[in-house]
């Protein structure tokens, strides 16, 4: 199985590459955030601060997520982790407009994650779904094939809903992560939303610097008995 999905994440990236050369990018967003918080665990003393690389963009054969953490704990050995997740549209590939009550479109679904030590491989099917008041809405479940553990399935939701109070803009967006449980892991729950003011417009500044927080509510993180529930400070800008 492991070299069947090695295969496949190859077959995967060729297409990637190969369409990507060719396609046209139709938007795309970059950002660097800082979060800092005190509750985290399996981190000396709680205390961590996180740098975060993300890169965000919509292009003629669908669109691309891809983020790395730096992780720096007060005490102990910093660690990286990071997400690239592609996902080829239908209704792009095909040049069709299919819709399906609030389903708008249906993609084919891929995240590669990487870390100190394993590279973990997902795979399945996602939706976006229209929702009145959001910018996006989207729904993935994926088969995962994990290096380190047993595998299991995923479910991933994405969010992101703008609102204004008077002539300030916000933004609340985040995700969440559910993991079915494995031979090795317990059943996790990672819901993590951030809640963001654009203190950039207030400065004349062309694209956004968010200041806000982050809320992380983890349910048997890592797929062990510990839950995990921290408030971080949060500064991420847009350029």
């Amino acid at each position: 199985m492991k070299k069947q999905i090695a295969l496949a994440s190859i077959a995967l990236s060729g297409l990637f590459s190969a369409t990507q050369a060719s396609a046209e990018m139709q938007w795309s967003t970059f950002s660097l955030s800082y979060l800092y918080g005190t509750e985290y665990e399996f981190t000396p003393n709680g205390k961590m601060q996180v740098m975060t690389v993300e890169h965000a963009s919509g292009h003629s054969w669908g669109d691309n997520f891809f983020f790395v953490d730096r992780s720096m704990p007060k005490d102990g050995d910093a660690s990286f982790y990071g997400e690239l997740s592609p996902r080829l549209s239908f209704n792009k590939l095909t040049d069709s407009t299919f819709s399906l009550g609030p389903i708008k479109d249906v993609l084919f679904a891929s995240t590669w994650e990487m870390g100190d030590g394993f590279n973990n491989y997902l795979y399945g099917v996602g939706v976006d779904i229209a929702v009145p008041g959001f910018q996006y809405f989207n729904v993935n479940v994926y088969q995962v094939n994990n290096d380190i553990s047993a595998n299991d399935e995923q479910l991933t939701i994405t969010w992101g809903a703008p609102f204004s109070i008077g002539s300030q803009d916000f933004l609340i967006d985040g995700f969440m992560d559910w993991s079915s449980a494995s031979e090795t892991n317990k059943s996790e729950m990672n819901l993590t939303p951030q809640i963001k003011w654009n203190a950039g417009k207030n400065l004349g500044f062309s694209s956004p610097l968010y200041v806000g927080i982050e809320y992380a509510y983890w349910n048997n993180k890592y797929g062990t008995d510990v839950d995990e529930r921290v408030a971080s400070l949060l500064v991420k800008w847009h350029f």
